[in-house]
């Protein structure tokens, strides 16, 4: 009876020293089992061992095959080896415990390693009534009935992950996160919702002055799930999202979380994570630059595909982020495709995107990035119904919706070509490309082109006057605001007959606001006094314009005039020169 009692009570040790069996020989795995006679100290512990063995032979169809395949026959010792057991030494001891008769405990967080051990040592119902593999299978189906007990098991996936993968746990517990996440947070997790309640509705309320001061009971919106899926891995994060694609999850929702999860393990998007951190503590280490190349290439490919789904500014900071990590050319032109896709809502300061070169006759900024993010934009529109705002008739508001985009994409343009036009390596084709991509309709006025053109010969004062007037022919004169007009006139870096031609088309411009005005005077009958009163001043004005013109018009005839004699006497002085020295 002593020794009975002594057995069960030692029960435990057994398990430990079946552990440190494992311990002195990690790198084998073996498990050994004595059997024979040693000292007679010991002669109760070895006595035991050799009865509890029969134990653990019975519950695994494994040990009891390896254990008959080696039989002491010199009445030392057993030697099993477990080479792979899944879970290591913590599962193999919790097994232990299962097989002597000790309570085990299974959570969330083991299960999954105690699947998969059981299976690896082959505990079936075949080698005894219940055995491990039942319960846990039993176990597994209550923890699919909650959220948090799910994200528990998937996490958990990460040690055994090619065990549970073969035996599908990880895909099982990834579709039944992606129905809990479509469903709903009311539809699943009752026990979290019910604490969640309890803490923010007190019994006895408090109030002050009328006032309830206890805590509203806390709404859920469909980002609840954000938070829990952002501390996976990639692998097993990508796999969820896929899941709740197909569960039908809504593409806004999808991207919400995308955008968060690429935030918040790649520093150079600027991490600004929305999630609250509170019942988390784990912490997130920042992955190798290797490694986040090829998240925000899986981050990339997951983004759903419908314009305006994600923002146009998170898309350039994650362009500019994959130029620095030197994603593939396919990443990086579905980037490109997706900015030109919404290139009528960015910003300019955004697509200022700093060059990746280091030779010192590149340009400040990727102007070749630019150029194939607007000719992606501009080959969508060709694309579209609407070609010119001629078509655009009464009524059809995506021929007007697409005239409103194209002159924002070309106010665009002209302020992009006005901050980069300072820069010297910028050469003229480059700087010409831009300027022709957007069709002369989409420009109402040409003043923000002029500016650009203005900035650039400013820069570039080496250039020939046949280039100059190559430049200013990207704008059109006639569209010249009266400040812009009046600013050309007077600006010494424009070519001599560029200066005429405004100042020839803002007389035109001048006589025709006349002619409509006396023609529309000679129509109107009443109101004689207030007529002549208005006509008197806009009379004054027009002519003082008219003058001011006019002078203009005749100090650049005088220059010409000048500048024509200068050219001739220099051609006489040059021919009396070479008359001499023949």
């Amino acid at each position: 009876m002593f020794l009975e009692a002594k057995t069960k009570k030692n029960a435990i040790n057994i398990c430990k020293w079946l552990v440190c069996g494992w311990v002195q020989n990690l790198r084998h795995f073996a498990l050994k089992i004595i059997l024979g006679n040693v000292q007679a100290g010991f002669q109760v512990m070895s006595q035991l061992r050799l009865e509890k063995r029969h134990l653990i032979s019975t519950r695994s169809g494994l040990l009891t095959k390896l254990i008959g395949d080696n039989p002491n026959e010199d009445g030392l010792a057993c030697v099993v080896h477990l080479n792979d057991i899944p879970g290591g030494v913590k599962a193999f001891e919790l097994i232990a415990k299962f097989c002597y008769g000790v309570k085990l405990e299974i959570t969330s967080h083991n299960v999954i390693s105690l699947r998969c051990a059981a299976e690896y040592l082959q505990m079936t119902d075949d080698y005894g009534a219940e055995n491990l593999i039942t319960q846990t299978e039993i176990f597994l189906n209550e923890v699919f009935t909650t959220w948090s007990d799910t994200m528990n098991a998937l996490e958990s996936c990460e040690e055994v992950l090619s065990d549970a993968e073969e035996l599908h746990l990880i895909s099982r517990c990834i579709n039944s996160l992606a129905m809990k996440a479509c469903s709903g947070p009311n539809a699943y997790d009752t026990r979290a919702m019910s604490a969640v309640n309890n803490n923010n509705i007190t019994k006895n309320p408090i109030f002050w002055n009328g006032i309830s001061t206890s805590a509203k009971p806390q709404t859920f919106g469909e980002n609840w799930w954000y938070k829990d899926v952002s501390f996976l891995g990639l692998h097993l994060y990508k796999r969820v999202i896929l899941a709740m694609m197909s569960e039908g999850m809504k593409a806004e929702t999808i991207a919400g979380s995308l955008v968060g999860y690429v935030t918040k393990y790649i520093p150079l998007m600027n991490r600004q994570s929305s999630f609250n951190d509170a019942s988390h503590s784990k912490p997130v280490s920042t992955p190798s630059e290797a490694d986040q190349r090829v998240l925000l290439e899986e981050i990339v490919g997951l983004l759903p595909n419908r314009k305006g789904i994600v923002g146009t500014k998170f898309l350039i900071r994650l362009l500019r982020t994959a130029m620095v990590l030197h994603v593939s050319p396919s990443c990086r032109e579905n980037l490109e495709k997706r900015v030109g896709a919404q290139l009528d809502s960015a910003v300019v300061d955004d697509l200022l995107i700093p060059n990746q070169g280091f030779n010192s006759v590149d340009t400040l900024y990727d102007i070749d990035c630019f150029q194939r993010i607007l000719d992606y934009f501009m080959s969508m529109d060709s694309c579209s119904a609407v070609c010119s705002p001629c078509i655009v008739e009464e009524g059809l508001e995506d021929g007007a919706q697409s005239l409103t985009t194209m002159t924002s994409v070309a106010n665009l343009v002209d302020a992009y070509l006005a901050d980069v036009a300072a820069d010297v390596n910028l050469k003229f084709p480059k700087f010409q490309s831009l300027a022709v991509a957007v069709p002369d309709y989409a420009r109402p006025h040409s003043d923000g082109i002029y500016r650009a053109v203005d900035i650039y010969l400013k820069a570039h004062l080496w250039l020939t006057d046949c280039e100059r007037e190559q430049i200013c022919r990207l704008m059109n004169i006639q569209k010249l605001s009266l400040e812009a007009s009046t600013h050309a006139a007077q600006n010494e870096r424009l070519p001599l007959r560029v200066i005429v031609q405004i100042l020839f088309f803002e007389q035109v411009r001048l006589r025709t606001s006349i002619a409509g005005w006396f023609f529309v005077s000679e129509n109107v009958e009443d109101h004689a006094n207030d007529r002549e009163m208005v006509g008197s001043a806009c009379m004054g004005e027009m002519r003082e314009r008219v003058v001011e013109l006019e002078r203009e018009c005749e100090n650049m005839k005088l220059e010409i005039r000048k500048l024509v004699k200068k050219k001739r006497s220099w051609s006489f002085f040059c021919k009396r020169r070479r008359h001499r020295r023949l």
